[in-house]
């Protein structure tokens, strides 16, 4: 294992900015370096924690002793039109406008 200071197996400056590109970051030329350096850091402590033996452990979906409600799928009466338009930032009757979030005009 390498330690997390060493940046010999840091991630390139080129997977950093793809990174930065995904999690809709803007990053600087200057920020680069530091954040392959932070980045590299974090993988290899997951690296680290694929080591430990989880022999008999049961994997653990919710930290709380607690569940999700199902409630019974029942019909109920939807939000009017017309109170739905009053709530809308924009709208085109009878359609809300929305931003758009799927795509990539940059890419």
């Amino acid at each position: 294992m390498t330690d997390a200071a060493d940046t010999s197996s840091a991630l390139s400056p080129e997977a950093v900015r793809r990174v930065a590109h995904l999690c809709r970051l803007a990053i600087t030329d200057d920020e680069v370096a530091d954040s392959a350096t932070r980045m590299t850091a974090i993988f290899q402590y997951i690296d680290r924690l694929s080591e430990l033996d989880l022999t008999g452990v049961e994997p653990l979906n919710n930290p709380l002793d607690a569940t999700n409600r199902v409630d019974a799928d029942e019909l109920r009466p939807g939000l009017p039109t017309a109170a739905l338009m009053a709530m809308a930032p924009a709208a085109d009757p009878p359609f809300v406008k929305v931003p758009k979030v799927l795509g990539d005009p940059g890419a």
